[in-house]
């Protein structure tokens, strides 16, 4: 008996830690119905509506939508249907307690890189601050470093926000700079220092690719690797990781807050002209609106920045989103580095703003795709995500109410047609001390 006990206690043992492994769950067809459906993409929502998800994909949304046979339908009961909310810049998964630099991935001060970094390995998807965007309805996020000693962040990366361990969907999505009072201080203490370490950095991008760094080749390992001037500020990874930016294939995300700062980061494009731009920030965008709309460089706007907290957003105004919009700029809500599950409160917010006399703010379906399908176009991933469109993702939130409206929730969250565990940290919490009793309470940390 203790022998055969001997045998089957491994075969046991390994069974029991299969099982215990985590598995992705898999998409399931379905229909949801009986719903008022947001496609995302800035038209009015549809009453009685019906999408249908197949294969991880969406297939159809709308009204008069056939429903096919044997797929799980839930009847949504008059309840709001939109697509995941998409939020563009943050540092979900980089982040868990700020305070606590152990758990604080998103700076790298003393790092000896700085556009070389790459944040896509440092991204945690069980984060609990991934855990509570989730349950608030976002399921998509363009991720960007913080502070490097530089002013380059590093290179962003895009996630999704599922219950899995494998949140990057594209690690290197983007170049992230500071072009503002931050980047200043970095650069030596001035605008006129940033701005020159700026152009001196794509100019030795660029020059390491002409003489053999692009072309498929690694310029910073190739035995044959070109030699670069004596006096080349870059170490040759951050020069090399650059290139990307200088011949297009990249983006470069440009954190730029005052007006002055706008013009100049659209001024680059005059000497490179390959350039992909993104301002994020933008607080005085509204300032610089027709040059944004002439460029066609699109912006990834902090919300409601509507008093100066700094000499760079003097001309800070809760109407900047609304005038850039009227004026013809892309323009999303981003710079998400805090709390990224306000965003449907901060599209409320410019809804609100068209009914206040003399301010500028969006309509109700503007506001919505102001956070799901313009972001996502403007991260380059609108035919992939950010609306409930054919062939789109099957990222899917149903909502007890009207989503822009403060106190409304999330009841279900499906990405890529897989229902997500809408639990955290605050969801334990407030469980176990929803109805105190006498005696010990529940556990509320277990993992």
């Amino acid at each position: 008996m203790s022998a055969r006990k001997l045998t089957l206690a491994p075969a046991a043992l390994l069974a029991a830690l299969l099982t215990s492994v985590a598995t992705p769950a898999l998409a399931q067809d379905m229909a949801i119905t009986n719903a008022t459906v947001v496609i995302g993409d800035g038209s009015a929502p549809i009453p009685g509506g019906t999408v249908v998800v197949r294969g991880g994909k969406v297939v159809a949304a709308g009204a008069g939508v056939a429903v096919p046979a044997g797929v799980r339908t839930i009847d949504a009961g008059g309840k709001w249907v939109t697509p995941g909310l998409v939020v563009a810049v943050t540092d979900l998964g980089l982040v868990d307690v700020e305070a606590v630099e152990e758990s604080n991935d998103g700076e790298a001060g003393k790092a000896p890189f700085s556009a070389a970094l790459d944040i896509a390995p440092a991204i945690n998807p069980v984060a609990q601050p991934i855990l509570i965007s989730r349950a608030a309805g976002v399921t998509r996020a363009a991720v960007a470093p913080l502070d490097t000693g530089a002013i380059f962040g590093g290179q962003g990366a895009i996630i999704d926000l599922g219950a899995d361990n494998q949140a990057v969907t594209q690690p290197r999505a983007f170049q992230y700079v500071d072009l503002g009072e931050t980047g200043a201080r970095r650069a030596g203490g001035s605008r006129v220092a940033v701005h020159a370490v700026l152009r001196n950095a794509l100019v030795e991008a660029r020059e390491l690719a002409r003489r053999g760094g692009g072309a498929g080749a690694d310029p910073r390992l190739a035995d044959a690797a070109p030699e670069r001037p004596g006096d080349a500020l870059l170490t040759r990874f951050d020069a090399a990781a650059l290139i990307p930016v200088v011949s297009g294939r990249q983006p470069l995300y440009v954190r730029a807050e005052r007006a002055a700062d706008i013009r100049i980061a659209l001024a680059l494009k005059t000497d490179f002209p390959a350039l992909k731009l993104v301002i994020v920030g933008a607080s005085e965008g509204w300032m610089a609106a027709r040059e944004l709309a002439a460029s066609g460089v699109p912006v990834l706007a902090t919300p409601l920045n509507d008093l100066p907290a700094s000499f760079e957003q003097l001309g800070a105004t809760q109407s900047n989103i609304g005038r850039m919009a009227a004026a013809g700029v892309k323009v999303a809500l981003g710079a998400f580095f805090d709390q990224p599950r306000h965003a449907p409160q901060y599209a409320g917010n410019l809804v609100g703003l068209t009914k206040v006399p003399g301010a500028t703010g969006l309509s109700w379906d503007k506001a919505f795709a102001a956070i799901s399908s313009v972001p996502a176009e403007i991260i380059g991933q609108g035919d992939k995500f950010g609306s409930l469109k054919p062939g789109r993702a099957g990222d899917v939130v149903i909502w007890d109410g009207d989503p822009l409206e403060a106190g409304s929730g999330v009841t279900q969250v499906f990405i890529d047609g897989v229902e997500q565990p809408l639990t955290n940290r605050q969801t334990r919490l407030r469980d176990r001390y929803l109805t105190p009793t006498e005696g010990a309470l529940p556990k509320a940390y277990d993992w």
